[in-house]
């Protein structure tokens, strides 16, 4: 058994269930994916499996075509390691990882990339208040006190300051499978996750 799939964000709908309530979900690209490495404790000091999402693949260094090349993957264009629990060492190199090992009902982590926000402001990347809306208040968007003058006299880290916002990596925890398409390699999942459409995801087995 996988211990996830790499995908790619299709984008959100909304699914009813027998009851008549509206769902919405995230539909998922997942896979095929083929194991590109596998790291044992004897050699690597731990148990995992490397992932590979097959699709058309920009042009590659002769380290990563080697490295592709040995699991028959040349193919591959998005990679992601795994760690493997004690017991489950089913999956050998070559191997490959379809939508269909997931089943509705399953839980799952999505990670993702955050879209890119930009250079943003503190309402916008911190939430901040704001000041006074009145007319002549001269204090609407912009930052309060960064600091005492006197002491310490410098800025602590971790100050929130406007700067880049977005383009981090998210994980979305515990999001329930809706519905499996095995044919076309779709995975429904319950709610939101992370990035734009045609994002790549990181989709793993609940850990909690």
């Amino acid at each position: 058994m996988s211990p996830g799939i790499l995908g790619k964000k299709l984008g959100m709908t909304q699914v009813f269930t027998s009851e008549g309530q509206v769902v919405p979900v995230t539909l998922v690209k997942a896979g095929p994916c083929v194991v590109t490495q596998r790291k044992t404790p004897a050699i690597d000091g731990y148990d995992a499996v490397q992932l590979g999402f097959l699709e058309y693949a920009k042009k590659q260094n002769k380290p990563d075509a080697g490295h592709l090349k040995k699991s028959g993957a040349e193919g591959v264009r998005f990679l992601r390691e795994f760690r493997l629990a004690q017991g489950s060492g089913d999956l050998k190199q070559g191997d490959r990882v379809l939508a269909e090992e997931f089943k509705p009902k399953d839980v799952v982590d999505v990670i993702g990339t955050s879209k890119g926000r930009g250079f943003a402001g503190l309402v916008k990347r911190h939430h901040f208040r704001g000041g006074p809306a009145s007319h002549g208040s001269m204090f609407h968007r912009a930052a309060g006190s960064i600091g005492a003058s006197s002491f310490p006299s410098r800025v602590f880290p971790g100050m929130k300051m406007a700067g880049r916002m977005g383009t981090d990596q998210v994980t979305v925890r515990n999001l329930e499978i809706v519905s499996v398409d095995p044919e076309d390699s779709v995975i429904a999942v319950k709610g939101a996750i992370p990035g734009p459409n045609g994002g790549y995801v990181t989709v793993r087995r609940a850990k909690r």
